[in-house]
């Protein structure tokens, strides 16, 4: 059951998404830390958001991921899934995005944007498709015209990808 039902302007501006922009703790990931004995960070990511990806990459549409955190593990999974555009340790994700977008050439307004809490908020208000995902905080909630069935890193990713492709 989908928490917020898609008015057809909202399924239009789906349409409209040239990027995906993606948060990683939380989206990406279920927001669990993970930690070694030596103290190294582990990251559980779900396969099926894997592939949603490298399909709506297929498709023509951008993805990018943009992080405050700084693992080693994200770098490894973006360059397995061939994920051109990552960003990690970025205190202000809004600034990067605006660039990124000036590089490809697209408005904030073709964006889709998946964040989970308040570090998100400033980019959900700031594109076209702002999405959250289940497990997401209110106020992410009330900012999003899509609140995702699936939690962060159980599929979350996959099922925007799949409405993505299909819109």
């Amino acid at each position: 059951m989908i928490n917020k039902i898609l008015s057809p302007d909202d399924l239009a501006k789906f349409s409209q998404v040239k990027l995906l922009a993606l948060d990683v703790d939380g989206v990406l990931t279920d927001g669990g830390l993970y930690y070694t004995e030596t103290g190294e960070e582990l990251k559980k990511f779900n396969v099926k958001d894997g592939l949603g990806l490298k399909l709506l990459m297929q498709q023509g549409i951008e993805v990018a991921i943009v992080s405050s955190g700084s693992s080693k593990a994200t770098l490894y999974r973006a360059a397995r899934l061939g994920i051109q555009y990552v960003f990690i340790g970025v205190e202000d994700k809004l600034t990067q995005l605006k660039v990124l977008c000036e590089q490809l050439g697209i408005e904030l307004s073709q964006v889709a944007y998946m964040g989970d809490d308040l570090v998100d908020l400033s980019v959900m208000q700031a594109v076209g498709c702002p999405i959250a995902v289940a497990d997401a905080m209110p106020k992410n909630q009330d900012v999003a015209i899509y609140i995702t069935q699936r939690q962060g890193g159980e599929g979350a990713v996959r099922e925007v990808c799949d409405l993505l492709i299909g819109s």
